[in-house]
């Protein structure tokens, strides 16, 4: 819950009745403060603190940190990078999130913006590196270029950091550019890399029912704005002479950080409005590992995809499982293109005749004679290929190819993606027997706004297909996982996730994980899912909140930025 200003503690400068200083007595550890000296109608304030140092400026260079000071800094950095990737799949330790941001809240405060940048940089590189190990399956180099253009973002946002920490309830607004530095993540370069967001380490915490309110970017900011709290208490002193009043300001922060999880508990929530759908779910699994998982020959995907629907269909059959209303399949059951060849419309059609029902088939198709379509196609029993879904948010360097020429001319690897992919530009709202389910492709779950167009189209339940194979065994299947279970909250709707080398899976309106499957096997199952059509405030509000979090983040820097230039402009005319 977003916490007034005014209910925050006070940070150093001028207060009614005291006198707050950091920990460190540095003129590098001090952040400025409102301004010590009283106005011309003002009594002087009682001495009862040394006074705060005067705060580093242009004409007041600050003294060199201690060594010890400096290297406190890196450890609480690494320490905290470390701590917050514990916090994500596999090992799922999410409360280790909120103490991950006080550590790094630690290592930034009270220092300058170009040391909180490198500092910010290398903490973001100990947590990324683990978080992303799942992309070494395409190439460490690969792996070690996108941690270090990621950690970018991370430094910039500490070095604004640095200058929000000078203001009066900087967790606030340390929290806004938090969201910020996450949606530009997420944006830019070449479409954004959103993963790994502090949202997404939530996927089944106290912090999760914040998405019903704000989405993903709420979720973040309550972890984040949490740690803050945590860390105020732990770096600001009030002065020893104030007795049990200084104990008040400390013990204040503290219970504030351990409402911000309570309170989602007040959050309102959509209910059961009784309706259900009998969802198949196939995993077919696939012959290869690594960048060759889907191995020499095309058609043995399909067919382990198709004989796992008859596999059902004889369940149901013998009274083993209920029969489905629908079948979903994973995205790239077929790698070869239905429309253009009869061998593989042929094993896909006798498949969903025996099911019975129709089937959402996970097929890449030609589009003219040099892209192709990563497509969600409904198969029907009866009359075959009909409506479908194209991939929105390709996967850069793994479905298509930016900037090409020069790629492809460098890095003999990029060849691998052979055909480029062509986004599609509509919803994934597509009928599939008595529902209108919501088609969301695999990396695309983690794209708040596309999701959100899909429920908002009308898609109920959600329904991902994914391909991991290439990443199977990793972090990935998990992390992605995770996300599912994030996005039902956020929407009030249950999550079918349908994968080729797992994990296959059915998440409930309530982020909780009912049946899922074992990776590099092949299995099938048929689930009861509700059907829901309320909407969450999250849904329909969008991205007002994500845009007035990181507004509120940005303004405080820009604020902080301009009070410390007058600043230095009253000194230069004294």
């Amino acid at each position: 819950m977003v916490q007034d200003k005014a209910s925050l503690p006070p940070t150093p400068g001028r207060d009614s009745a005291t006198t707050e200083r950091p920990i460190s007595s540095t003129p590098e550890a001090a952040p400025a403060g409102n301004g010590t000296t009283p106005g011309p109608d003002e009594a002087p304030a009682p001495d009862v603190s040394p006074t705060p140092p005067v705060p580093p400026s242009e004409n007041n260079p600050p003294h060199p940190e201690p060594r010890w000071a400096l290297a406190a800094r890196v450890v609480a950095g690494v320490v905290g990078g470390l701590a917050l990737y514990t916090a994500f799949p596999p090992l799922d330790w999410w409360w280790c999130a909120p103490l991950a941001i006080a550590l790094i809240v630690a290592s930034l405060y009270g220092t300058r913006p170009k040391r909180a940048a490198w500092l910010g940089y290398l903490t973001a590189v100990v947590f990324l590196l683990p978080t992303l190990a799942w992309v070494r399956a395409i190439g460490d180099d690969v792996w070690l270029i996108l941690v270090g253009v990621e950690s970018l973002f991370y430094a910039a946002m500490a070095a604004l950091a640095a200058l929000v920490f000078r203001l009066p309830g900087w967790p606030l607004w340390f929290g806004g550019l938090w969201v910020a530095m996450e949606w530009a993540r997420g944006l830019v370069p070449i479409g954004g890399f959103p993963w790994a967001r502090v949202a997404f380490s939530q996927g089944e915490s106290l912090f999760t029912s914040y998405a019903a309110l704000g989405g993903a970017p709420l979720v973040s900011f309550a972890v984040t704005l949490c740690g803050a709290l945590l860390a105020y208490a732990a770096l600001i002193r009030p002065a020893a002479a104030l007795g049990k009043t200084a104990a008040l300001r400390r013990a204040a922060p503290v219970a504030l950080a351990l409402a911000v999880p309570v309170l989602s508990l007040a959050i309102p929530r959509p209910g059961d409005e009784g309706r259900t759908v009998n969802i198949g779910i196939v995993q077919g699994n696939v012959p290869g590992r690594g960048m060759y998982a889907l191995g020499d020959e095309p058609a043995v995907v399909l067919k382990n995809h198709a004989n796992e629907t008859k596999r059902l269909a004889q369940a149901v059959r013998e009274g083993k499982l209920p029969k489905p209303d629908l079948v979903v399949l994973p995205e790239n059951s077929t790698d070869i293109d239905p429309y253009r060849d009869e061998f593989a419309r042929q094993i896909i059609q006798d498949s969903v005749q025996d099911v019975g029902v129709p089937t959402l088939v996970g097929a890449v198709v030609a589009i003219g004679d040099d892209d192709r379509a990563t497509r969600s196609l409904v198969w029907d029993p009866v009359t075959g290929a009909g409506d479908y879904y194209d991939k929105q948010n390709l996967v850069p360097f793994g479905e298509y190819t930016p900037f090409k020429e020069i790629v492809l001319a460098l890095w003999q690897r990029a060849n691998l993606v052979g055909r480029q992919s062509v986004a599609g530009d509509k919803p994934g709202d597509l009928k599939l027997g008595p529902v209108t389910i919501g088609a969301v492709n695999c990396y695309e779950v983690a794209y708040d706004d596309t999701v959100r167009g899909t429920v908002r189209a009308g898609g109920t339940p959600l329904v991902v297909q994914t391909n991991n194979a290439t990443y199977a065994e990793s972090n990935l299947p998990p992390q992605q996982l995770a996300m599912s279970k994030l996005r039902a909250v956020e929407h009030n709707r249950a999550v079918v996730t349908a994968a080729t080398t797992g994990i296959s899976a059915y998440v409930t309106p309530d982020g909780k994980v009912s049946w899922q499957t074992r990776e590099l096997v092949a299995d099938m199952n048929v689930v009861k899912v509700p059907v829901r059509t309320q909407e969450t405030i999250a849904t329909k509000v969008g991205a007002v909140p994500e845009w007035a979090l990181m507004m509120m983040g940005v303004a405080a820097a820009g604020a902080a930025a301009w009070r410390g230039r007058r600043r230095g402009d009253r000194m230069r005319n004294d």
